[in-house]
């Protein structure tokens, strides 16, 4: 065994302990570090021929890589739609790398049972039938490419072939509706052969993101003499949290032919709150749906859930013929269920956070969360200097400059914030804005206060 190897399996609990004293630091301090540093990243050293062992490779790594690290899962890094890891998460999180599971057989299928253990809970947190079967996958773009992998898939039953076993071309042209695709779903409609032209919009409500149900189903209409197609609706657009009317468009399908795929990656958390459940009121009709839980879940990344009612058209997509995997059975093994033979155990987190806090400590967490964005809406819309783009459903804020909002003027803001906060641009109805995404569950009402400051402050500076 190498000398340094053999030194670090000798020294384990040791260096175990050193890790464990920094991350403690770490995490004492983030809610007070800068949300995105100035400092210069390093530069690239070259690979040392014996290397340095693991002690002074943290060292290094704290002296010359932490600084230049954003503050990602702190309380007030509002960018992009960004949880972060609750200390039961975090538990489990280190447990899965100590374990180091490749839960993907039933030759040693206790992984996989932990796995299925923890769908069942989060299938009931969401209130969906156990109609729906679950796999975990890498984040929401792996999961709305499995859901539609899937529909694929059901687009050729309905026609009488198999896109799984003939190829794509095998569909012809194909349909795929939605009103506020996120830009995950051409690039799933990219890597599974349908191309992104196969996405058309379809015309929303006025000011809103919500999909005309009418406009709906008129695209459906003019799309039947082609077959049956996709619909990808919406419950929580990145841009304004907006939600499509799921029953209704569901109840499209007593008329028409197709697959409906929710993208919920973080609005599907609305069904913890009594005050917004009715937005996901119908999500249980869906045929395939998108669950991200690194965002409000608080689980370490990577992690997403998807869900479909067809496991049997998912097994014909995936499965994965080989002497050393189990069969397909009535319960396929993991690797049979999604693009991944290597599957680590990132239920462990879901399940240990699950474990810790139950519904309720996830409603306080999903509720707060609400709670600070009407705050942070609420200030917006006093502010002089700024205006909200869309009401606060939920718990994103859109909002731009009041006057001359050029992406230009909104960079500068953002870079006069950074220390403090960070939110991410984005283009609503032509208009260049910038949202502010709560999802973590160290967010509290005085970091929202502390953001409405540093926003006016900032504000008055441009």
């Amino acid at each position: 065994m190498h000398p340094r190897l053999a030194a670090d399996r000798d020294g384990l609990p040791h260096l175990l302990e050193a890790v464990r004293q920094h991350a403690a630091e770490v995490l004492g301090q983030v809610a007070e570090r800068e949300v995105v540093p100035a400092a210069p990243v390093p530069a690239p050293d070259p690979l040392s021929e014996q290397g340095v062992g693991a002690r002074a490779a943290l060292e290094e790594f704290i002296a010359c890589w932490e600084p230049v690290l954003s503050a990602s899962a702190g309380p007030r890094y509002l960018g992009f739609v960004t949880g972060g890891t609750t200390p039961a998460a975090l538990a489990g999180d280190w447990m899965t790398t100590t374990w180091d599971l490749n839960a993907f057989s039933s030759l040693d299928g206790a992984g996989q049972s932990l796995e299925r253990e923890t769908i069942a809970w989060l299938r009931g947190l969401f209130g969906l039938s156990d109609r729906h079967h679950g796999t975990f996958v890498s984040g929401a773009t792996m999961s709305n490419t499995v859901g539609l992998a899937v529909a694929r898939e059901w687009l050729g039953e309905q026609l009488g072939v198999s896109p799984a076993e003939q190829g794509a071309g095998v569909l012809g042209a194909v349909r795929v509706l939605s009103g506020s695709a996120h830009s995950s779903v051409p690039k799933a409609l990219s890597m599974l052969g349908l191309g992104r032209r196969s996405l058309f919009p379809v015309p929303t409500l006025p000011g809103r993101e919500a999909v005309d149900v009418s406009a709906l189903e008129q695209a459906l209409r003019e799309a039947e003499p082609d077959g049956p197609c996709i619909v990808v609706a919406n419950a929580g657009t990145v841009n304004t949290a907006d939600f499509d009317d799921l029953r209704a468009i569901a109840a499209l399908r007593e008329h028409y032919a197709f697959w409906l795929h929710v993208d919920a990656a973080f609005g599907a958390f609305a069904a913890l709150s009594s005050d917004h459940a009715h937005l996901v009121d119908g999500l249980d009709l869906a045929d395939s749906i998108c669950v991200d839980l690194h965002k409000w879940l608080n689980v370490p990344y990577d992690s997403a859930v998807q869900f479909t009612r067809r496991p049997d058209l998912q097994t014909a997509v995936f499965q994965n013929a080989a002497a050393y995997l189990g069969p397909l059975g009535d319960t396929p093994d993991l690797a049979h269920l999604t693009p991944e033979n290597s599957h680590r155990l990132r239920a462990l987190a879901a399940w240990f956070t699950l474990r810790a806090y139950g519904r309720d400590g996830h409603r306080e967490i999903t509720e707060r969360c609400i709670g600070c964005a009407r705050a942070l809406g609420t200030d917006i819309d006093s502010m002089p200097g700024l205006r909200l783009l869309a009401p606060v459903r939920l718990n994103v804020v859109c909002f731009t400059l009041a006057d001359n909002p050029t992406a230009e003027r909104l960079t500068a803001l953002t870079g006069q914030l950074a220390d403090e906060v960070f939110l991410t641009p984005t283009v609503l109805d032509g208009v260049p804005a910038l949202r502010a995404a709560f999802s973590n569950w160290r967010t509290t009402e005085t970091d929202t206060r502390r953001i409405a400051a540093a926003l006016q402050a900032a504000t008055h500076r441009l």
